[in-house]
């Protein structure tokens, strides 16, 4: 299953939200690849980021991927998650990543990065792999997501208790950055 990465020249004008960014172990750019046929089950290491969502209720969005998604699908995972595009800001990225897939408009200056130096390897039950450089940000918000269905199959408001009895207990329940991204943001007191 193992396919041959186009490594084009970090310079490439590539279309908006087709390509990943491949780096290096110190996240310097090595090039893109199309993102279709970049997770395999030798995923080179890209850029990511990964967006937490809490509402004034202190309610967690958490969302269902869709089935026909390469990775991970139908499984549970936090607000949204997405690639930047090559020149990109990671608040641009996660801006129009929020309004793809959730229908959400994200402001940009409510962000926070959390987890600046996140890093994690995953293999799904397909033998894809996941190996992301993933910066972990958090928005608190009130929103009214209207998920686009090839996205999100479905979405919901957790509570942290909850989230911690599921991360603690049952982590399969969830995407694995999830449980490891909510381990880190609890560690240093962000999910309360």
């Amino acid at each position: 299953m193992t396919a041959p990465h186009d490594l084009s020249s970090p310079t490439d004008d590539a279309a908006v939200g087709l390509n990943v960014i491949l780096v290096d172990d110190d996240n310097n750019v090595l090039g893109t690849a199309p993102k279709l046929s970049v997770h395999t089950d030798a995923t080179p290491l890209h850029r990511a980021f990964s967006c937490h969502v809490r509402n004034s209720d202190g309610l967690w969005l958490m969302s269902r991927r869709a089935i026909t998604k390469l990775t991970w699908p139908g499984v549970w995972t936090n607000a949204f998650c997405g690639h930047p595009d090559l020149g990109e800001d990671p608040t641009d990225a996660i801006v129009r990543h929020g309004r793809a897939e959730l229908g959400i408009d994200v402001d940009a200056s409510a962000l926070r990065l959390a987890l600046p130096e996140f890093r994690y390897r995953a293999v799904d039950d397909s033998g894809v792999v996941e190996n992301e450089i993933c910066p972990v940000w958090l928005l608190d918000a009130d929103l009214a997501p209207s998920p686009r269905a090839d996205e999100v199959a479905a979405f919901d408001w957790v509570g942290t208790e909850a989230l911690d009895r599921i991360v603690d207990d049952a982590p399969f329940l969830i995407s694995p950055w999830a449980v490891l991204q909510w381990r880190q943001l609890r560690t240093l007191g962000l999910t309360r």
